[in-house]
């Protein structure tokens, strides 16, 4: 196969121990070589299965490989917005949106506070494996919380993402077990609000 028409694992923009202690180096390091390299394989699995029954002429079962790409693109997608919406305390990560994302928030949820609680609501009441997400309707100019399951339910089409935070088990079970709230309450530390607000202006201009 074409080598630059595969998907192919992108590198983190920070080390991994720069994370803790919300997430620790070992958490972040086989999250991201194990699992986001799964939905790399993945995808590219059945770019490859579609490219051999093409040239072969045989019929895949087209459902089941939709399903399946939707899956691993999926997931390929949501790692790739969530480390880049991510950076160690202190040095990019955490604190409060500003600007006009900042105003945004305040007019949609009536405060920070109350859009975090809502947003830690909807991600660990995701049923099973999933994400929560913020993404904006440009249709009605609101910023709505979503919640996606597994990588590919519940998704608002066409929709832009501006903050995912991932509710797998693999995100958070080495440093908090089976916590999910716990994960969800230190995940605030390192959310980088300055990669969120570049989202947001880029929403609202598209």
């Amino acid at each position: 196969m074409d080598q630059n028409r595969l998907y192919t694992l992108p590198a983190l923009p920070y080390d991994y121990r720069d994370l803790a202690p919300s997430i620790s180096e070992e958490q972040l390091r086989i999250h991201h070589t194990k699992h986001h390299q799964g939905y790399v394989n993945g995808a590219n699995a059945v770019f490859e299965k579609l490219e051999k029954a093409r040239k072969e002429g045989s019929d895949p079962d087209q459902k089941a490989v939709a399903k399946e790409l939707s899956f691993h693109i999926g997931g390929f997608l949501l790692h790739v917005l969530y480390w880049e919406n991510l950076a160690p305390a202190g040095k990019g990560g955490g604190g409060s949106p500003g600007g006009d994302l900042a105003k945004q928030i305040d007019k949609d949820f009536g405060s920070f506070e109350r859009f975090k609680k809502e947003f830690i609501a909807a991600t660990n009441s995701v049923e099973g494996s999933g994400w929560g997400a913020l993404s904006y309707c440009k249709k009605t100019g609101r910023l709505l919380v979503m919640q996606i399951e597994k990588h590919n339910v519940n998704v608002f089409p066409g929709f832009p993402l501006l903050l995912v935070v991932d509710a797998w088990e693999h995100a958070y079970y080495i440093d908090y077990k089976n916590d999910r709230a716990k994960y969800l309450e230190n995940i605030w530390n390192i959310i980088n609000w300055k990669t969120v607000g570049s989202r947001f202006e880029s929403a609202k201009k598209a």
